[in-house]
């Protein structure tokens, strides 16, 4: 967690109306800050339903192994979330440690230990000292409260720089139901989820298969289309979960009529939630949307659209507000998906800086490079080869992502 808050960070935060059924509680366990909350506590009513995606990492940490194999049951009374220390490459100790979280919590609040989800981050490698989870969880059972939602947010903070949380109210069926998200993430950012953390709730009556259906639909174009550094974490997960509290028909289907609203404000949070995560990557001063037009197919498209996106060569020329169209060239080329070099269009914002191959007759440097210095550039590339198009968001590479990273243990 930064004293310096992104260049990029909202200028507002929203007013976060309570969830029915969800009650939130924060707590400093000391697991590796001093001085600050490092564990969130959500309590939901009984009979929460939840959904989940997980990194695709062949290391996962010991809670998304975890959660994965609770989320079959589709049921959750409580969601504990630490800051701090991932639990992720740490063995048999890292099993122990979340048996033995669950065990805690499930005891404080009187539920089944199979509905208590974890999710922790942090350093990699250092074990998890999950008996300091029972020196806090009264206090945090006794002190949950339906408020709270910046707090939560931050809690669950790293090398963030400012809390990430959304809300949407929209109509279920003939209820007006809340949708309340936070999410963390600032490096260790790239698709297949991050380490990236994100929690949704809702006091809608939608079941487990139908946050499911939906949660899977969504992820591919918000979540799993950023990228601040091209590596994949070990822990990302983001949970999607309904009380019904707000009352009316529990919904089994995803592709329910009733849910379209739903459906629309869910996608809507995840993507700007993904943004907020973007803004805030590790040193960054520019968020960049790649954009691929004119691929053989939406994932050829979106293959390019990251090897663009992840190109430090493309990256450092944005942070040095260098009009560099040669850069986008040689990622295009990486890439290894279809591309014809003689039909290649690259635009930055609304500048043509180069059609046909070459660069365009109309070029102007000037207007290049006043494009390069604002605060979010598009970077848009035509194939030119067929109707697949894809959009990624990124940010820059600067001097202060290395001084970040180089002393992240210290």
């Amino acid at each position: 967690m930064s004293d310096q808050i992104s260049p990029l960070a909202p200028k507002v935060f929203p007013e976060m109306p309570e969830v029915s059924g969800v009650r939130l509680a924060t707590a400093a366990a000391g697991l590796k800050y001093k001085g600050r909350t490092d564990v969130l506590l959500a309590l939901l009513s009984e009979g929460s339903q939840v959904a989940g995606v997980f990194t695709k990492s062949k290391c996962t940490s010991a809670p998304v192994d975890w959660c994965k194999a609770l989320l079959p049951n589709g049921r959750i009374k409580a969601l504990l979330i630490n800051s701090g220390n991932a639990n992720a490459f740490t063995g048999k100790k890292g099993k122990a440690a979340v048996e033995l979280s669950a065990k805690i919590i499930a005891e404080a609040v009187g539920c089944p230990e199979n509905e208590v989800y974890l999710a922790s981050t942090g350093v990699i490698g250092e074990p998890l000292p999950a008996e300091k989870f029972a020196d806090v969880a009264q206090e945090l059972v006794a002190s949950a409260q339906p408020q709270g939602w910046k707090q939560a947010a931050s809690a669950i903070m790293t090398t963030d720089t400012y809390p990430k949380y959304l809300t949407r109210t929209v109509r279920v069926g003939a209820v007006n139901v809340v949708l309340n998200g936070i999410a963390k993430g600032a490096g260790m950012i790239a698709p297949d989820m991050a380490t990236m953390l994100g929690f949704l709730f809702t006091d809608a009556p939608i079941a487990a298969p139908a946050l499911q259906g939906m949660l899977s639909d969504t992820v591919g174009g918000s979540f799993n289309a950023i990228t601040v550094d091209s590596d994949t974490s070990t822990s990302d997960t983001v949970l999607l979960a309904a009380t019904g509290e707000a009352g009316g028909e529990w919904i089994e289907d995803p592709q329910d009529p009733r849910l379209a609203e739903f459906r629309v404000a869910l996608s809507e949070m995840m993507v700007e939630l993904a943004h907020q995560i973007v803004r805030d990557g590790e040193g960054a001063t520019k968020f960049v949307e790649v954009r691929i037009e004119g691929a053989e197919s939406d994932s050829s498209a979106h293959t390019v659209a990251l090897a663009v996106a992840n190109s430090p060569l493309v990256k450092t020329a944005v942070a040095g507000e260098d009009a560099n169209w040669g850069r986008v060239v040689m990622a295009v080329g990486k890439a290894g998906e279809p591309a014809d070099r003689d039909r290649l269009a690259i635009w930055f914002g609304d500048v043509r800086v180069a059609v046909e191959g070459e660069r365009d007759a109309g070029y102007s440097e000037e207007a290049a490079s006043a494009v390069m210095k604002e605060d979010e550039i598009l970077i848009k590339v035509d194939l030119g080869l067929g109707s697949g198009s894809a959009r990624v968001w990124t940010c820059d590479l600067t001097k202060e992502y290395v001084a970040i990273n180089g002393d992240y243990r210290s």
